[in-house]
């Protein structure tokens, strides 16, 4: 993307000042060459304002879709961490357990 927009960008340059340099080296009245330049100036403008709302449209809907991916994995993520934490409760409490039935029979055959 940044690559297609730097070459749009030096297209509409050259463009530009091509434009430029053909009415100020053309056989005309003064005034009608700077209207020329008036008129090329606001073109070039128009131009420019219509890619870099395109632009910014498409840099929008990027984000938007990596921001869709993102909270999709880290959902994900979240949800497998909560069953890992099932499955380490549960094997602390299946250990516990077992500490507890060896703790009560140690103190029967201490007393």
């Amino acid at each position: 993307m940044n690559n297609n927009s730097n070459t749009f960008l030096g297209i509409l340059a050259g463009t530009a000042i091509g434009a430029t340099l053909g009415i100020l080296f053309a056989p005309d009245k003064g005034t009608n060459t700077r209207r020329k330049l008036v008129e090329e100036a606001q073109a070039t403008k128009d131009q420019l304002a219509r890619e870099a709302n395109n632009l910014q449209d498409r840099v929008a809907d990027v984000v938007s879709s990596k921001k869709e991916t993102l909270d999709s994995r880290v959902e994900s993520l979240v949800s497998d961490v909560s069953y890992k934490a099932d499955d380490v409760i549960s094997t602390l409490e299946k250990k516990l357990g077992e500490l507890k039935a060896r703790n009560k029979k140690l103190q029967k055959t201490s007393v």
